[in-house]
């Protein structure tokens, strides 16, 4: 067999469901530090209903800076949990987790290999609060 890899394209596709919002549950949480130092709780959304319900949507972060702590607020409000005043959370408190998530693809070049890497991310402001029971959803302010 012969075999001709210059017109095979040199890209790591991880895409695994289209642009779109999603009902996701939050499957793994894995702690760790930013560069910066700043603790970071990675978490992976797998898709909850529809058509490519158990599908892996994406990989997302939660970075407790400064800066990020308003994306922290408005990530645990649409997950059901509290984000006013002061509270204890725990990686393990998202598990399990529900909410609206908007996906959208992203790629870049992988620095060591030059291989452009595909995969789904979520925006800033990509969560959404599922209805509750009164039918009317909350939208988290930023």
């Amino acid at each position: 067999m012969k075999l001709d890899f210059d017109t095979v394209a040199d890209v790591a596709d991880y895409v695994t469901v289209p642009a779109g919002t999603y009902v996701c549950k939050i499957a793994e949480v894995q702690t760790g530090a930013t560069r910066a130092g700043d603790e970071r709780w990675s978490f992976k959304l797998i898709v909850a209903e529809g058509e490519f319900t158990g599908r892996h949507a994406a990989w997302d972060n939660l970075v407790f800076s400064q800066r990020g702590m308003s994306r922290v607020r408005a990530v645990l409000g649409a997950l059901g949990l509290p984000n006013r005043g002061s509270v204890e959370v725990e990686p393990s408190d998202l598990e399990g987790r529900e909410a609206f998530v908007e996906v959208r693809p992203s790629e870049y070049e992988h620095p060591d290999s030059g291989t452009t890497v595909r995969r789904n991310e979520v925006p800033y402001a990509g969560y959404r609060r599922i209805e509750d029971d009164s039918g009317k959803t909350d939208t988290i302010p930023f």
